[in-house]
């Protein structure tokens, strides 16, 4: 008798698992959530449609896994945010997560930067691996937004991007003299450091600054968005690599008391959703960029790799804001110096592994 009971105390529990994975309406509340995104649509005139993709698979999956019990409705840059005050929307309640990027918010502490891109930092491969439970860089950045009353998640990667746009060559550290351009985070700061003025402007709004005046030279992510903005009507030199962001990380940031108050399932369908944004929004821009970068050759449009001057200038202003600002702000000193480690020792394994079969097999 009592090894019948067992067995059928065990057939309830697989069928309670059971339930609890095709039957979660059963057990778990009804949720619904708004997320705030710095992306425009398709619906608006400009789109960005891999990126506001990544909002929108986390929203999808999330729903898909918990049988419509969680449904999180993404809205465009400015329905429910401004583009770069989504943060701001998330801490104070006005939605309880948003997609965006962490480098929007340097200003609240430049550690932020790492937790999207820094220069000559980590490449897509490398930053995922940072901000995993193996690299450590999530806990790290989670426990800025913390301060916030903010938790993070990684939500989509772009992979190398582009050097960004310009209406003149750019050859020299001497030709970026004086030009304005739009360029957020620290890559703005490396850029003020070799003669640039710098001026952060909304994704939505870079080809008309770029149009009017405003800015005459101006970064974004890579051939398929920076088409989807019209930036190849507005400026005629494309320089690279974007060695300022070599591996970019979108997030969603989550009010953390509307996190606390979700059923641990739903905290872990979140984010299984995010993971799954993660890898898809880099394989997308893996598959739409080689396309877009063929259409803009077609168009004439010059592509300039960056000078071994410049690169080495921007690298040594980079290093130089980093030490700076590592002996004035206690967070970023704790969130650099465990980078730098990860960094060196991650190089050194990409640099014997990667970087030979990449010499050998892009040969021309």
């Amino acid at each position: 008798m009592k090894r019948r009971k067992l067995i059928y105390t065990a057939m309830g529990i697989a069928g309670t698992s059971a339930l609890g994975s095709c039957g979660l309406h059963l057990t778990q509340p009804s949720v619904r959530w708004n997320m705030a995104t710095s992306w425009p649509t398709s619906l608006q005139p400009t789109s960005l449609d891999i990126i506001y993709g990544a909002a929108e698979i986390v929203c999808q999956r999330v729903s898909e896994m918990t049988d419509g019990r969680f449904v999180i409705t993404p809205y465009p840059a400015d329905e429910k945010a401004p583009a770069l005050k989504v943060l701001d929307a998330v801490e104070d309640g006005t939605v309880e997560c948003g997609h965006t990027c962490s480098y929007y918010y340097t200003k609240r502490n430049l550690a932020l930067a790492f937790g999207a891109a820094v220069p000559f930092g980590l490449n897509a491969r490398q930053q995922n691996a940072w901000l995993s439970d193996e690299g450590g860089g999530l806990e790290l950045m989670q426990s800025i937004y913390a301060d916030f009353g903010v938790i993070n998640f990684p939500a989509g990667n772009t992979g190398v991007q582009m050097g960004g746009w310009f209406n003149k060559p750019i050859k020299t550290v001497a030709d970026m003299e004086g030009l304005k351009m739009r360029i957020p985070g620290l890559g703005g700061e490396v850029m003020e450091k070799l003669g640039v003025e710098v001026i952060n402007v909304p994704p939505n709004r870079i080809s008309e600054a770029m149009k009017n005046g405003e800015i005459d030279a101006a970064e974004w992510i890579g051939p398929h968005d920076d088409e989807q903005l019209g930036l190849h009507k507005v400026a005629s030199y494309c320089c690279y690599p974007g060695w300022w962001e070599p591996g970019t990380s979108f997030e969603v940031q989550v009010n953390r008391d509307k996190w606390e108050k979700l059923p641990k399932t739903y905290q872990e369908v979140f984010k299984a959703a995010c993971v799954e944004a993660n890898l898809k929004t880099l394989a997308r821009y893996d598959k739409l960029n080689r396309l877009a970068l063929g259409r803009l050759k077609d168009k004439r449009i010059k592509f300039l790799p960056y000078s071994e001057e410049i690169l080495k200038s921007a690298e040594k202003a980079a290093f130089d804001i980093y030490e700076a600002e590592a002996k004035r702000n206690k967070k970023f000193k704790e969130v650099y110096k465990q980078w730098k480690v990860f960094r060196e020792q991650t190089y050194q394994w990409h640099g014997t592994s990667e970087l030979e079969f990449s010499k050998f097999s892009l040969k021309e």
